[in-house]
């Protein structure tokens, strides 16, 4: 699993609190079910709604997503490339946007004054400002307590949602999942997407 190192600054004085230096990890959202749950709460919400579908329809991280602006997806059409240069390697990438993305992208902008291309995709409240990422992990955490689901939720749930379910829905091969998420082998893959354990234990399901 995807282990999210803990900062000064998201410590609190719960002594229950992890520590500093301490790594969660996080959960993807195994169930198609409660992932249309989610959706269809945040069905009135169209920044919240593009959030949540965008990060589990790629793989990219929340800081990545979160740098987006208005204007590297105003004009995108399905399955056009959106370039990015990620924060954490500062290479550049570029993937392509599903329907259902371009979709969000659509209803989100029509909700939204006319604002320059300039401006931050997901503004925070302070509108000339992006979310950041420990807000949006506030947001991930609120979803999935709503769904009534159990485990450790984050914003980095949203990019092993995806992954989880390349692998488990639509079974997409381990080596195209490790050029996507840039992985060293196939154990990591697998561990990360957290479907090794399942897999293992399907195994001795079988009968001869």
């Amino acid at each position: 699993m995807e282990k999210i190192l803990v900062k000064d600054f998201l410590l609190s004085k719960n002594p229950n609190h992890p520590k500093k230096g301490d790594r969660i990890k996080v959960e993807p959202i195994r169930n198609l079910y409660d992932i249309e749950y989610i959706k269809k709460k945040l069905s009135n919400r169209p920044r919240d709604y593009l959030l949540f579908v965008l990060g589990i329809n790629t793989n990219l991280r929340a800081s990545d997503f979160l740098n987006l602006t208005i204007g590297q997806v105003r004009y995108l059409n399905y399955m056009d490339d959106l370039e990015i240069r990620e924060k954490k390697t500062q290479k550049a990438r570029r993937l392509s946007l599903n329907q259902v993305v371009i979709d969000a992208i659509s209803i989100y902008l029509k909700t939204i004054e006319k604002i320059e291309d300039t401006a931050p995709l997901f503004r925070s409240q302070r509108k000339n400002r992006s979310l950041t990422v420990p807000s949006t992990n506030r947001l991930v955490k609120s979803w999935c307590k709503m769904a009534q689901l159990n485990g450790n939720y984050g914003s980095h749930t949203l990019r092993k949602t995806w992954g989880y379910h390349q692998r488990v829905t639509f079974k997409v091969d381990i080596p195209t999942l490790m050029e996507c998420f840039n992985h060293s082998n196939q154990r990591q893959t697998l561990s990360y997407l957290c479907v090794q354990p399942e897999e293992v234990k399907r195994v001795y399901a079988n009968e001869l």
